[in-house]
C-alpha cells in the first residue's frame, strides 16, 4: 500500500494523452460485480443474485491485489457493478492492497441511493478523493424506462453529501436517447448537471448491447438523429457553462480531466483487479474470468484468475494509440490521415497548431495536430477506420 492518504488537487492540469508516460503513470481499475437490480442496457459482468458471495469476493480481491507486481498506481478507479452497493469497510481494506503514489487520483463508482456522508467518510480513510456518481437522467420516467431504481432527489442528496465531506471534485454520469425521454427532458437533465455543480460530466448515447433487457425490445432503441440533436445539446449547454470536452462523451472544468482516461486513451498500462477486469502491459492485454464464483474458486485455490490474453504487435498498438487519440482533444499528428483524406473530411476534422503546448512531441515538427469538429465526434468510428499508423 501507499502508507499515505493524501490526495492530490482536483484532477491534474497536465492532463494530456501526449504526455510522456511518466506523467501519464500507471493505472488500476477494480471490479466489484454486484448490484441490488440490473439497469436494462447493461452489458458488464453484473449480479444481482450474488450478495452471498460478496465478503468472500473482496477476501478474494485483496489477496489478488497483493499477489500482483506493477508500478505505483497514479489513477485507480473502482467500478462495476456497484461499488457503492458492498460493505464499505471490507471493501476498503481490500482496495487498501494497491501500490499506489501519494497523489493517485483515486474514484469510487456509486449509485446515488447509497452515497452517505458515513459512507464517503469511510472511502476517504484509504485516499479516495473522486466519486463517480451514476446519475442518468432528472426525469423520473426516462430514469424507469432505462431500469434505473433512484429518483433524481437522490442525486441531489449525493452530491450534498460529497459536499459535506470535503471531496472537491466528481462526475455525474448521463445517458441520452432513452425511449420517452423528449429534447426537453434532456435539456433539464444536463441543466440540473450544471446547477449540481458537478467539475466532471460523462455524457453517453444509449447503446444497445447483445444480451440486455433492451436489446430484446427494439421499440425502445434509440434514434440516431434524435441522439445527434442531444449531443448537440449537451454540447451547446456545457460550453456554455466553462466545461472543456476533452473526449467525444466527456467534459470538465479545467483542472477536473480524469487522469485514468489519460492513462487509457494514451494507451498507457493498466493493471485489472477482479473477475473481468481487464489490463495492458506493454502490448499484452489480458482479462480475468467473468464471473464471480469462478474467480473466488480460483483465487482461494491460489491459481490465475486470467481468462486469456493476446500480444498485440508494434503497428496494432500504434493505430490503436492513434484511434483512442483521435477521440480526444489532443487529436493525431498530421501524418496520421492522409492528406486527400482530410480533404474530403473537411466538415469533421480540423488543423490546429500545437507546438505551444508543453505536450507536443518531436514526431510532428510543427506541432500541427488534426481534431475532431463536433460533426466529426458523431462520425467519429468514420474518420477512425482512415487512420494509418
Amino acid at each position: 500500500m501507499t502508507g499515505s492518504t493524501r490526495a492530490p488537487a482536483p484532477g491534474d492540469p497536465r492532463w494530456s494523452t501526449r504526455a510522456p508516460a511518466a506523467d501519464i503513470g500507471f493505472g488500476a481499475y477494480v471490479h466489484i460485480p454486484f448490484c441490488a437490480s440490473k439497469c436494462d442496457y447493461c452489458a458488464f459482468a453484473t449480479f444481482t443474485d450474488r450478495s452471498h458471495l460478496e465478503s468472500r469476493y473482496l477476501r478474494a480481491l485483496r489477496t489478488e491485489i497483493e499477489s500482483a507486481s506493477h508500478p505505483p498506481a497514479s489513477a485507480v478507479f473502482v467500478g462495476g457493478g456497484t461499488p457503492s452497493h458492498v460493505n464499505p469497510h471490507e471493501l476498503v481494506h481490500a482496495l487498501d492492497a494497491i501500490v499506489r503514489r501519494s497523489d493517485a487520483e483515486f474514484t469510487i463508482e456509486c449509485n446515488p441511493d447509497d452515497v452517505t456522508a458515513d459512507l464517503l467518510d469511510v472511502y476517504r480513510t484509504i485516499g479516495v478523493n473522486r466519486v463517480s456518481i451514476g446519475m442518468q437522467s432528472a426525469s423520473p420516467h426516462v430514469l424507469a424506462a432505462l431500469g434505473r431504481t433512484h429518483s433524481p432527489d437522490a442525486v441531489a442528496r449525493a452530491v450534498e453529501a460529497v459536499r459535506r465531506v470535503g471531496l472537491t471534485t466528481f462526475n455525474l454520469d448521463v445517458i441520452y436517447g432513452g425511449v420517452g425521454e423528449s429534447i426537453d427532458d434532456w435539456v433539464a437533465t444536463v441543466q440540473q448537471v450544471v446547477a449540481l455543480g458537478a467539475p466532471h460530466v460523462s455524457a453517453y448515447g444509449l447503446t444497445v448491447e447483445a444480451g440486455t433487457a433492451l436489446a430484446d425490445d427494439s421499440s425502445r432503441h434509440p434514434d440516431d438523429d434524435d441522439q445527434a440533436d442531444k449531443y448537440d445539446a449537451v454540447d451547446d449547454l456545457l460550453t456554455a457553462a466553462g466545461y472543456v470536452n476533452y473526449e467525444i462523451s466527456n467534459w470538465a472544468k479545467p483542472g477536473h480531466e480524469c487522469r485514468l482516461n489519460a492513462v487509457y486513451w494514451s494507451g498507457g498500462n493498466y493493471a485489472g483487479f477482479g473477475c473481468a477486469a481487464h489490463a495492458h502491459r506493454d502490448g499484452r492485454r489480458s482479462w480475468n474470468v467473468r464471473t464471480p464464483d469462478r474467480y473466488i474458486e480460483l483465487v482461494e485455490a491460489g491459481r490465475s484468475v486470467e481468462s486469456s490474453f493476446e500480444v498485440l504487435d508494434v503497428g496494432t498498438r500504434s493505430l490503436e494509440r492513434l484511434q483512442l487519440q483521435l477521440r480526444t482533444r489532443d487529436g493525431v499528428p498530421v501524418s496520421a490521415l492522409d492528406a486527400l483524406d482530410v480533404e474530403e473530411m473537411g466538415e469533421l476534422v480540423q488543423r490546429i497548431d500545437a507546438s505551444a503546448d508543453a505536450s507536443a512531441t518531436s514526431s510532428d515538427a510543427s506541432g500541427a495536430r488534426l481534431v475532431l469538429t463536433r460533426a466529426g465526434r458523431l462520425l467519429a468510428n468514420e474518420v477512425s477506420l482512415r487512420l494509418r499508423g
